[in-house]
């Protein structure tokens, strides 16, 4: 049995366009193999299709059955979304260039094509679904509504009359079918598509039945003139019972190039469309309409909105006033020719037909409702019918429905991005008050956005999937809080059903307070608003009065219920009260452990549902009496309960229920009796004698009670009563009986870990008081502590308790604790009665415990212990500490008994401790005093201390250091005597205070600046106590804070010791600068390594300041590990680099200089320190570290390893052997190599051989010890062998002697010569990162001030004609046009060529007559590769008014292009520009992107000219080669040492001095350049600075200028390049400079008009140089047999010249000519300089950060289409298409001619840059490996390692395009209608034409015959039309 799933993907892919009936058992499978997971959502359902593309969507609406109309499918689902059936409609083979054909012979370009829907009806009376495809020219078929399977018609031969739908899915197709009286029709409309469109026209009344269905033959057509001025974009169709509505965007005719909304209207019995009548819409401020919904008289519109239209607004409009402004329309076009009251044109017939609007009789619009014959038709109202935005929302709106329900408007919205929104209509004001994601965000929902017919259900269709939305989720608020919170206007809370719900689910939703909706008044859920009493006791039921406002009236026969918890009630109902029983006790639930209460729900109940709830309790007044066990009486009648206190069986109780012949205490709620409240209860109220009980002595205890008559007669009162009522009195038991006998009391005492009972008896006294006497009794407990507080309370009997009115203690006390001496003693509270008792050991007792005699009156004399500090200030003033005993009872025994070395001592009295403490402020006294501390008494003998005090005069010496930086943290040493004076010192700097660190030494204080606000001297003072002394002779001085700008090496191994030099300014500030390391590290580095320390441990006096500990734990898990480092001076600091353990992970490197702390990158110029891996080296002997190397003589020590140079260089490696050092010759990552000692050095730790130990940093690595192998001695050899041998050998020798002379001193030749090499090329290695470090510095520093130049004067971006001229017509240096016509000049004549132009122009916008003039012309042999360029340019200038034509004309060839490249190589498409189309597409992109480059790529592009020009003048540029020293092109690079000196001159700007006009006074400019630049270099440089806010076009130019230097008032010195004194020498003249001329650094120079014609050298070849370097003095270079040279002679030594050089400076000499390549480091260090700003301008091109252009966009989604029509599948060839497209085409021209955008001159050392980077570009677009070896160019060696990170931003470029949401053909069309508007044609079109016909003129016959063979063109006339504009233009005789 096949089972229901909610979700359905359909998973099969068919390539055959076969018809597929799915049997049901194939069915089931199917569904059960692919059902998912059902939805979360309830009651929603889901159909899926992830592998195609759905895009219509059809309703059946009397059988509930949905259709869906797809890519090759047709889906039949059921009305929950249920696959029903399926049919396959594609891929089929097709052409949208052919008509429908049987033979696929009959279209060669045909191909497997996919059939994407465009079209899906639904023809209730016939029962079909009509479903229109996108193959086949868009002709339609009809199925079976009950198996779409089935197809009833489908034609086999089409004609062109059954073209129903576009055949580009971009275009949008609407339709409906419309009832007639005999049969249905469709009424279809249109957007423009494809070749064979142009006779398809915007809108068509088409049968459904017939001969021929889907023919409009002999029905209506909207007759359009002119396709490409009406290309009507259609929104959405629509029906009510009259008419029916097409709602569309387009363009009007030539007059009005804006696109505008508009709605038509056609009545439904008009077959042929004479009624059809449209006007504009207009919602108030926003854009075009997106989508829309005719609601019940009412017309919604969801419209464009936004700066870029990516938001929306709705707006409605009322279907009155939307009729009204229509006939309106149609009865101006009927009766006034269109004119309204004022004259102006307020109708007219549209679409370039020959109707016009006419004058008919006036009753003829109510004669003619639908119009007829002799009605104009088509109507179009100039009057927009404008509205309000209703709502605004942030997504652009795709789809709109609506719904009237409960009289209320809901309309739904679908946004472009899958969230669907529900909408409240009400007045003029729409609300969102619930949004949900239905599709994949970024999907959008599709525009046919469906109601099922009940209007419970919404179905959206997104691009992959169908879901069915309840419109209203009433169910899904469980509450009626959540219910009304949701603003929902189609849900309420159905109050007696207790749920939400539509209102017409809720059965008595008529009736008041049923059914409650939340945007009503007053609108409130249904709530207990009162509960009379608010609470009960448990132990008996009673009655509940409810109040509930708003109560719904029930039936006579239904009632509420009361459910208190379980348990219910029937409720009696008067008005809104409502009377319940509460439970009895057994059903009423148990307190919870220690409370009174438990709190069950109430609820009001009707069946099952509670209609109102609240929270009751139950009290238990026993309960409350547990919780208070002090005083149970008091909380029983003081609690929020009305609880009762029976005092003689002490229970609490509710209600009258104490025992019968008991008094009653009553509840303090009570109003009507006396005996109430918590004053009424039996209590003790407190001590009736003092609370003082000394411990050791029998005491008598006495306590005030009240209200003990309640236990002496119990009266039982009647309360109520008028009459007073009656009581009866008994005797009490167990009381105090009126005889007085006694009751049973007792009093209890709450000793430590004791509860001591003592019997008590009642006193009585006057009225309801009475005394308790508590037993005497003698306390001994165990006491830590001088008084111990004791509660006491009593008790009737032993159980009893009376209340306590508040806490009671008695307080026991011991004398003897806290008073250690007699004078702490006698100084004890007089109550506690204490004495000093002698008896036995003398101590502190209570009186009575002390005998008589034994007591002393007297205490001892003061002693005194300690004295604190031992010297202080002769001014006095300081604070003295005495400790000690007996030092008096009271401050006046001791205020005038302190002296110290003799002088007074005046106690402070705040700071005084009896006997113990005396503070004291000493007086003057001369410096030097010394003397005891003396305390006398009164009579007794005074008390002199043992330690002396001193008064001493600390003095202020000297600071160490003077000076520190200005943001503190200077360790600051304050020198001087005695400063160790008085306790407490405190150091200021500035009137800052400078924190003094422990401790306070008697020669120094040492103490930390703190921050001061500017540089400056301070004055140091310190205070002793009150006394503060200053050094004046020396202040400190806060220096401005050190500035780290360079720091290298920046890597290091792990064990650290690698110097650091850091350069900067202002460093010797610092006094102890570190380099510190802050780590990470886990905890086994942490426990095992390293210990929590002081981060600065406690110094000691006369011990030099410790060095840093090397690793600290600071908090957080964080490790410092830092070193000290050296200042060597003010610029040079020098570090170590400090040791880390292994397992850390680095997080910070910074240096801190006292209180600066700067990171390591941020003083490298962002390069962050690394910690590299300590090396590993492996021992010299193989056998082991302990065994020997032997060491041969003359042989170099090779030492293998691993990561040797990661953190070191060779120069800091040392090596010993021994004692003597190895040489360290080279060191690579895995070997190191040194030269070792020639002898074998002594050992240096006493061993027998010499250690091998390599020093790397603080890394010393032993890898054993090294043995020299000393030459074998001689063996015993006879004397005469020994002599044979030597005679033998001495020929030998001579033979060899004479050759191995010779090869030595060849090879210690080759090898100086070597060594040189190698040190040039080391000097230059490390010279090239300084320079480059150097050269970005200083480059950025120019770059910010060019930054703000440019905001005052801005980029000089040219005007768009300008930049338009130079891209159409490049290499042109003028406009390349003729400035008039031919013949315009004629007067006879001007009016007709200019006639003829215009008919040209009208003809060009005939789609068949340019594609066939392109054809025609590109055909011609003659018409060669230039001609194609220009005549595409012309045709850019003719229509770029009118850029959609354009661009659909661009497309159209585009497409031909491909299909022509596809048989023979795809990958050589668009590689040239040898087609117009090519050049079509380059003009394309020019007019698409000079929005994007003045807004986005501009600045960064600007940005590196600047800086590359910047580059380029620092250095010396060659006037005559052309050569610079700073170039990246190796062909321009100047090999040669030249030396130059910058100089800055003055230039004078103003009247008289050859400046700016308009300058009113003379100002001096500086000016940066060389002394090596020749005049005219120099006069550009000067022009440059002067003009540097100026474009370049509105400068003098260099050459109508002198350069005059002036030296004081008279000297006025021309110069110029060449004059009588330029240096002649051997037939070479060289150029003039301001070396030559000894101009020196800050001359004065003025630039002034130019009075002669010589001067400059290129002034004979031209008027004005080229720009650029003067190439022409090369070209010019020979004058009289004189060559020309600058900086180096153009020609080289002829090889025969040389002569052999001997001497070794010549040799030297030919060594630096040999090797010129070890210049080519300066293009490195050119390349590095610019790497920045190459980096920003390639990062601003392809980032797609910022919106895509949606040039680009549309651009590579066409060559996607493209690649996917064809087949091709190899994305490498994808790839090349978009390159060669964009990046080739457009930026690599940008990038070589920054002077097609910016009003600049570009030099040829600026232009050979450039071409350099361009070919970098060029490199990164390749998808082929990026390869390079020793032969490869060095500009691709330049930027080799960068080429490969600029690939992987090239394809992310494309991918994150292609990923990105498609450019729909509308977004493409608005964009360029814009571009239209923004950037008019040029004011040359007619020129353009003249041009354009003359390049027709050339192929004019063959131009002629291809026109009249195509059928279409004889059709339309064109070349009748063509004839007519050659008769114009040039007076042609034609057959007309």
């Amino acid at each position: 049995m096949c089972r229901t799933v909610q979700e359905t993907p359909l998973l099969l892919h068919f390539t055959a366009p076969v018809m597929v009936r799915w049997p049901p058992f194939s069915l089931c499978l199917l569904l059960l193999l692919l059902s998912p997971p059902p939805l979360p959502l309830t009651g929603a359902h889901r159909f899926s299709a992830p592998n195609t593309t759905l895009n219509h969507l059809a309703l059946a609406a009397g059988r509930g059955t949905l259709y869906v109309g797809a890519v090759n499918r047709l889906f039949q689902l059921s009305p929950e979304l249920q696959l029903e059936a399926m049919a396959v409609t594609g891929p089929v083979i097709d052409s949208p260039d052919c008509v429908p054909f049987r033979d696929p012979a009959e279209c060669p370009q045909a191909q497997l094509t996919d059939n994407a829907n465009q079209l899906l009806l639904v023809s209730s009376r016939t029962q079909e679904l009509v479903a229109c495809g996108q193959v086949r020219q868009g002709v339609c078929e009809t199925r079976r509504l009950g198996d779409v399977a089935e197809v009833l018609y489908q034609a086999e031969d089409p004609g062109d009359g059954q073209f129903v739908a576009a055949n580009t899915p971009g275009v949008a197709t609407v339709g409906l079918v419309v009832p007639s009286p005999t049969q249905d029709l469709l009424l279809v409309a249109r957007g423009l598509a494809g070749k064979l469109s142009a006779g398809v026209p915007p809108l068509a009344v088409r049968q459904l039945a017939g001969p021929q269905p889907f023919s409009s033959e002999g029905l209506g057509r909207l007759v359009v003139g002119d396709f490409s001025d009406y290309n009507n974009s259609y929104v959405g169709a629509f029906a009510d019972n009259r008419s029916a509505y097409f709602v569309f965007r387009r363009r009007g005719a030539r007059a009005q190039a804006e696109y505008r909304s508009y709605v038509a209207r056609v009545c439904l019995g008009d077959a042929n469309l004479y009624s059809y009548v449209e006007v504009p819409l207009a919602c108030q401020g926003q854009g075009l309409i997106q989508a829309a919904f005719l609601a019940p008289d009412t017309l919604l519109g969801a419209f464009a909105a936004g700066p870029r239209g990516t938001q929306a607004a709705l707006c409605a409009f009322p279907m009155v006033e939307l009729g009204a402004s229509m006939e309106q329309a149609r009865r101006l076009c009927y009766t006034a020719g269109g004119r309204g009251p004022s004259g102006a044109e307020e109708a007219t017939v549209e679409y370039g037909v020959t109707s016009r609007c006419v004058t008919l009789p006036l009753d003829s619009p109510e004669s003619y409702p639908c119009g007829d014959e002799h009605t104009p038709s088509p109507i179009a109202g100039r009057q927009a019918l404008e509205a309000q935005p209703l709502l605004q929302l942030t997504q652009s709106v795709s789809a709109v429905a609506a719904l009237q329900a409960d009289g209320h408007m809901i309309a739904f919205l679908g946004d472009t991005q899958g969230q669907l929104h529900k909408v409240f209509l009400h007045g003029s004001q729409g609300q969102v008050y619930h949004s949900q994601q239905v599709g994949p965000l970024g999907s959008a929902i599709s525009p046919d956005l469906l109601l099922d017919s009940s209007g419970s259900y919404l179905y959206v269709l997104t691009a992959h999937q169908v879901d069915q939305i309840p419109v209203a989720a009433c169910p899904q608020f469980p509450d009626c809080a959540s219910c009304l919170q949701a603003q929902d206007p189609l849900c309420g809370w159905c109050v007696l059903q207790g749920r939400c719900t539509r209102k017409g689910q809720c059965r008595r939703a008529g009736q008041p307070n049923q059914w409650l909706w939340s945007y009503e008044e007053n609108s409130h859920c249904p709530h207990i608003q009162s509960l009379l009493p608010g609470h009960h006791p448990r132990q008996e039921q009673g009655q509940v009065t409810l109040s509930v406002p708003r109560l719904p009236t029930l039936a006579a026969d239904e009632y509420f219920h009361c459910a208190f918890g379980d348990y219910d009630s029937l409720a009696y109902v008067e008005g809104p009260h409502v009377a319940c029983v509460t439970p009895p006790q057994d059903q009423v639930p148990l307190s919870p452990p220690g409370t009174d209460h438990v709190t069950v729900p109430l609820a009001l109940v009707f069946e099952d549902v509670a209609v109102a709830a609240t929270n009751f309790s139950f009290y238990d007044c026993s309960a409350v009496q547990a919780l208070e066990g002090a005083a149970p009486c008091r909380a029983c009648v003081g609690s929020i309960w009305r609880c009762h206190w029976c005092p003689q069986s002490s229970h609490c109780v509710y209600g009258e229920h104490c025992p019968e012949g008991e008094r009653t205490i009553y509840s303090a709620q009570e109003v009507d009796v006396q005996a109430r409240g918590p004053g009424a209860c039996p209590q003790v109220e407190g001590l009736a004698g003092p609370h003082l009980v000394p411990v050791g002595w029998e005491s008598h205890l006495a306590l005030l009670v009240r209200n003990l008559q309640h236990f002496r007669v119990s009266c039982q009162e009647g309360r109520g009563q008028s009459g007073g009522g009656s009581q009866q009195c008994v005797p009490a038991p167990d009381s105090v009986l009126p005889q007085g006998l006694p009751a049973s009391f007792h009093c209890w005492l709450e000793l430590p870990g004791e509860l001591r009972g003592l019997p008590a008896i009642l006193e009585e006294t006057a009225g309801d008081s009475g005394l308790i006497h508590c037993q005497a009794h003698q306390f001994h407990p165990s006491m830590s502590q001088r008084e111990l507080p004791v509660p006491i309370y009593v008790t009737q009997g032993k159980a009893k308790r009376l209340d306590n009115a508040h806490a009671l203690y008695v307080i026991l006390y011991d004398c003897a604790m806290g008073h250690p001496d007699c004078s702490h003693c006698q100084a004890a509270n007089g109550s506690l009665g204490c004495v000093w008792c002698a008896d036995g050991q003398p101590a502190c007792r209570y009186g009575p415990l002390c005998p008589p005699g034994a007591v002393e009156l007297l205490c001892p004399a003061p002693s005194i212990d300690a004295v604190e500090p031992l010297t202080g200030p002769p001014e006095g003033g300081l604070a003295l500490t005495i400790l000690g005993s007996n030092l008096g009872r009271t401050f006046t025994d001791v205020q005038y008994a302190v002296s110290v070395a003799s002088r007074p001592c005046n106690p402070e009295p705040s700071l005084y401790r009896t006997s113990a403490r005396i503070v004291c402020v000493t007086s003057p006294a001369p410096n030097g005093t010394t003397g005891p501390v003396q305390v006398a008494i009164k009579s007794q003998p005074p008390g002199i201390s043992s330690q002396h005090f001193t008064y001493q005069d600390p003095v202020l010496l000297s600071l160490s250091p003077r000076w520190g930086p200005q943001a503190g943290g200077t360790q600051l040493t304050i020198h001087g005597q005695h400063l160790q004076t008085g306790s407490t010192s405190s150091a200021f700097v500035g009137g800052q205070p400078c924190p003094i660190l422990e401790p306070v030494c008697p020669e120094a204080i040492v103490c930390r600046t703190r921050p001061q606000a500017v540089p400056g001297e301070a004055a140091v003072l310190v205070v002793f106590g009150h006394v503060q002394r200053t050094l004046l002779t020396s202040p400190f001085r806060y220096t401005a804070n050190p500035q780290l700008i360079a720091a290298e090496p920046s890597a290091s191994f792990r064990g650290g010791g690698r110097l650091i030099r850091v350069r900067g300014t202002g460093l010797d500030a610092a006094q102890r600068p570190l380099l510190s390391v802050w780590l990470e590290a886990d905890g086994m580095v942490q426990a095992s390594r390293i210990q929590p320390r002081d981060p600065e441990p406690r110094r000691s006096c006369g011990a030099p300041a410790a060095d840093p500990q090397a690793c600290i734990q600071l908090g957080g898990g964080l490790l410092q590990c830092s070193t000290v480092c050296s200042v060597n001076s003010s610029s040079l600091l020098l570090c170590w680099s400090p040791a880390v353990p292994d397992g850390a992970r680095l997080r910070r490197v910074f240096f801190t200089l006292d209180n600066v702390q700067v990171d390591f990158a941020s003083a490298s110029g962002g390069q962050g320190f690394l910690y590299q891996p300590n090396p590993r080296l492996a021992p010299l002997s193989h056998e082991g570290p302990t065994r020997p190397y032997r060491l041969k003589p003359g042989h170099i020590l090779d030492v293998e390893g691993e990561g040797l140079n990661l953190g070191i260089s060779k120069e800091e490696v040392r090596v010993y052997i021994g004692r003597g050092e190895c040489l360290v010759k080279t060191l690579t990552r895995t070997h190191l190599y040194c030269e070792p000692p020639v002898r074998a050095p002594q050992p240096a730790n006493g061993s027998v051989l010499p250690q091998f130990v390599v020093h790397m940093g603080n890394l010393q690595l032993a890898l054993g010890p090294v043995q020299y192998e000393a030459e074998p001695p001689l063996s015993a050899f006879p004397v005469e062998a020994q002599a044979g041998l030597g005679m033998g050998a001495a020929v030998l020798i001579a033979a060899v002697l004479l050759l191995t002379l010779m090869y030595r001193h060849k090879s210690k030749q080759a090898l100086r010569d070597y060594q040189k090499v190698l040190l040039q090329l080391e000097s230059l290695e490390t010279g090239v990162g300084d320079q480059c470090r150097k050269e970005f510095t200083d480059l950025m520093t120019e770059m910010t001030d060019l930054s703000s130049d440019l905001e005052a004067s801005g980029i000089p971006f040219l005007d768009y004609h300008t930049y338009a001229e130079r891209a159409f017509f490049p290499g042109h240096g003028s406009y390349p046009l003729q400035p008039q016509p031919e013949g315009l000049g004629e007067d006879g004549r001007c009016a007709t060529v200019r006639q003829g132009l215009t008919q040209l122009s009208n003809l060009l916008n005939s789609k068949l007559f340019l594609l066939t003039l392109i054809h025609t012309l590109e055909e011609q042999p003659t018409f060669t590769q230039r001609d194609r360029c220009h005549v595409a340019s012309l045709l850019s200038l003719a229509l770029h008014g009118k850029l959609e034509y354009l661009t659909d004309i661009m497309r159209t060839l585009l497409g031909d292009l491909a299909a022509h490249y596809v048989h023979r190589n795809p990958k050589l498409m668009l590689r040239r520009t040898e087609t117009m189309v090519e050049k079509l597409l380059t003009n394309w992109l020019s007019i698409c992107l000079y929005t994007f480059l003045r807004e986005v790529a501009g600045e960064p592009l600007y940005m590196l000219f600047r800086a590359i020009q910047y580059q380029v003048d620092k250095g010396p540029v060659d006037a005559v080669t052309g050569k610079a020293k700073r170039t990246l092109n190796d062909s321009r690079l100047l090999r040669e040492d030249v030396e130059f000196q910058p100089l800055t001159l003055m230039v004078l700007v103003g009247p008289e001095a050859g400046g700016a006009a308009g300058s009113s006074e003379v100002q001096r400019v500086p000016a940066r350049v060389l002394d090596t630049d020749t005049i005219t270099q120099v006069k550009e440089k000067v022009l440059d600075q002067v003009y540097k806010g100026t474009p370049f076009s509105q400068r003098p130019s260099v050459h109508a200028l002198d350069l005059e230097w002036r030296s004081g008032l008279a000297g006025h010195l021309t110069l110029s390049d060449e004059d009588l004194t330029s240096v002649t020498h051997n037939h070479w003249k060289r150029l003039n400079t301001l070396q030559h001329y000894k101009v020196p650094d800050g001359a004065t120079v003025g630039l002034v008009p130019q009075l002669h014609s010589g001067g400059a050298v290129c002034q004979s070849l031209a008027q004005s140089c080229p720009l650029g370097e003067n190439i022409s003095m090369l070209e010019d270079g020979e004058e009289g047999g004189v060559h020309l040279w600058h900086l180096v002679k153009a020609t080289e030594e002829p090889e025969e010249a040389k002569v052999r050089r001997s001497s070794l400076r010549e040799r030297e000499l030919a060594q630096a000519k040999a090797i010129p390549e070890i210049y080519l480091t300066r293009l490195l260090s050119m390349k590095g300089t610019l790497q920045k700003f190459v980096d920003d301008t390639f990062q601003a091109i392809l980032s797609v950060n910022r919106p895509v252009p949606i040039a680009v966009k549309y651009l590579f989604d066409l060559l996607d289409e493209l690649a996917e029509k064809h087949g091709i599948e190899d994305p490498g060839t994808l790839h090349i298409w978009k390159t060669n497209s964009l990046l080739l085409r457009f930026w690599v021209n940008a990038l070589k001619n920054p002077q097609l955008i910016f009003d600049v001159r570009v030099s040829d050392n600026v232009d050979a840059i450039l071409a350099v980077i361009a070919q970098t570009f060029i490199d990164s677009c390749t998808t082929s490996e990026h390869k390079v070896g020793r032969d490869s160019p060095v500009n691709k060696l330049l930027y080799a390692r960068e080429i490969p990170r600029y690939k992987q931003m090239v394809e992310r470029y494309y991918a994150d395009i292609h990923q990105s949401s498609p450019a729909s053909y509308q977004e493409m069309n608005s964009a360029l209608a814009e571009l239209s508007r923004n950037y008019t044609s040029a004011p040359h079109c007619l020129e353009a034409l003249q041009e354009l016909y003359n390049h027709i003129h050339r192929c004019y016959d063959q131009i002629i015959s291809a026109l009249e063979e195509d059928p279409v063109g004889q059709k339309l006339q064109l070349a009748c039309r063509l004839q007519q504009v050659a008769a114009l233009v040039e007076n042609k005789v034609t057959d007309l």
